[in-house]
């Protein structure tokens, strides 16, 4: 069945709205899968059709009902999805389509965003953005673990300094998550560990780069390599200062 996300803004909630709404799919034959209040007095809704023309007739007499305004109809998006399991969206970046914004009280919704990316088939090249200990490689592997992945450090500094220089066939495995961190693989990387790190790069897989601006500062590749960039902060007026902790790396 064809899936598609309805929102609504509720301007007079008068009892039995909901009632109404949900009376109305059904008798056109549209299952509801999950509704849920999204942001206030905004709902959303989780429905399935395969009748385009229908969905098409359902918007326009939606549109005509008082006390609503649509203010989505349309093929799920993976925020829309998480809106609905969640109550609330994803923040994004107003300037940058490609950006979106956590904070710690959010990990949750975080976990969630990243197993439904680790998820997807073949190449993405991800950047995750945050102060140390602010939870940027436990959400990684969470997210792992929530898409049933399996997880390799290239390089980290989870438990001591991590930099790969081989690995073996099992951890070659394109369905891995490779996860690497932007500054030890390039501050601190020597060239088996480049070498390794490019062939990485170039497999049908899911590679997620912490620090991704210094990655981007002191290697080949640039921002437009990156499918998506996360900000990870303990508050949404935080300031991601990396000269702050980088001369950290370089001392080690």
């Amino acid at each position: 069945m064809k899936q598609w996300y309805m929102e609504y803004k509720i301007h007079k909630n008068r009892p039995g709205l909901l009632g109404d709404i949900a009376s109305m799919l059904g008798m056109l034959g549209v299952n509801i899968i999950t509704i849920n209040g999204v942001e206030g007095h905004t709902r959303g809704m989780l429905l399935e059709c395969n009748d385009d023309e229908k969905m098409k007739q359902i918007g326009e007499l939606l549109s005509n009902v008082d006390g609503i305004t649509i203010t989505a109809f349309r093929s799920p998006k993976l925020v829309d999805l998480l809106a609905v399991r969640h109550g609330r969206y994803i923040m994004r970046d107003s300037d940058d389509e490609k950006t979106f914004r956590f904070t710690r009280d959010e990990l949750g919704l975080l976990v969630d965003f990243l197993g439904e990316l680790f998820k997807r088939p073949g190449h993405q090249l991800i950047g995750l953005r945050g102060m140390p200990r602010v939870g940027k490689t436990e959400s990684l592997i969470a997210g792992s673990v929530c898409a049933m992945k399996r997880w390799t450090f290239l390089s980290s500094t989870l438990l001591r300094q991590t930099v790969r220089s081989q690995l073996s066939a099992e951890e070659m495995n394109p369905e891995h998550i490779f996860i690497i961190d932007g500054i030890v693989s390039t501050i601190r990387s020597n060239d088996k560990h480049y070498q390794l790190l490019q062939e990485v790069m170039t497999m049908p897989s899911t590679k997620v780069v912490e620090h991704p601006d210094i990655f981007i500062q002191e290697s080949v590749y640039n921002y437009d390599d990156f499918d998506i960039i996360i900000e990870l902060r303990n508050n949404y007026d935080e300031q991601i200062v990396y000269e702050t902790f980088t001369t950290i790396y370089e001392d080690m």
